[in-house]
């Protein structure tokens, strides 16, 4: 089931901490929907010296399969949720799928 990210409303962190996600979005420039592979969600740092200091990322890039537009993705992971931040989209435009853990 594909969850909506809601613009500067981090998603559960202790939903997500150590699992892996699927990312959605519509391309800004072609309006092509792009899918990303798993990407995996980082714990926050337990060893941050403050609140602002807890964030812990993921990087990756994908490529637009219509345009070949190249959209960066960074996942941060904080004490208070994850952000799924995607370059080159429109604000609203992300959905997460939280992958099945493998039995």
């Amino acid at each position: 089931m594909w969850i909506q990210q809601k613009p500067n409303t981090p998603a559960p962190v202790d939903e997500l901490q150590g699992r892996t996600v699927g990312l959605k979005f519509e391309c800004n420039k072609c309006h092509t929907e792009v899918f990303t592979d798993l990407i995996g969600v980082p714990a926050p740092d337990l060893l941050a010296n403050s609140m602002e200091d807890d964030g812990q990322y993921e990087k990756e890039e994908v490529k637009c399969p219509s345009c070949d537009m190249t959209h960066e993705i960074t996942v941060k992971s904080t004490f208070d949720g994850v952000m799924f931040d995607v370059s080159e989209v429109a604000q609203g435009s992300v959905s997460y799928q939280v992958a099945e853990p493998e039995v």
